[in-house]
């Protein structure tokens, strides 16, 4: 008698790889290759860094609504003219986008958010408000 060795995790994997939660939600879109966000906090304000590299700061879109900040991107591949001009027999197009969603705190200042691109790296300001900054520290005299 022969016995086959079965693997159990093949079909229950295979399903759960496709069904996974943040397969209908969390992340919009298909494309999984969400870029890396860091997030830093300073005395005056909010710095989000978004690492996409090889893309134009005219793919960005930044948005704000309701206190919830939306950073998207479409990212296609170029044809040049002089790549219309060949014949080719096989030729691979690309495409990506995401699409990322920050709740901001009450104490920022949605008005003067500011964004750079430079070097691959999508860098956006989030001052915070008059009232939320800190305040110096103050001498009181006993009278």
């Amino acid at each position: 008698m022969n016995l086959i060795r079965r693997n159990p995790g093949t079909l229950p994997s295979l399903l759960d790889e496709f069904f996974k939660p943040d397969w209908f939600g969390g992340m919009e879109g298909m494309n999984a290759n969400v870029p890396a966000v860091n997030i830093s906090e300073s005395e005056t304000g909010f710095e989000l860094e978004v690492a996409a590299p090889g893309m134009k700061k005219e793919d960005f879109n930044i948005e704000v609504d309701n206190n919830v900040m939306t950073i998207s991107n479409e990212h296609t591949s170029e044809t040049s003219e002089e790549n219309k001009e060949k014949n080719f027999s096989r030729r691979e197009f690309f495409y990506s986008s995401f699409r990322r969603s920050f709740n901001l705190p009450e104490t920022v200042n949605t008005e003067k958010i500011k964004a750079s691109y430079k070097d691959g790296i999508l860098s956006v300001e989030i001052p915070k408000k008059e009232e939320a900054l800190p305040k110096p520290k103050r001498m009181i005299q006993i009278g």
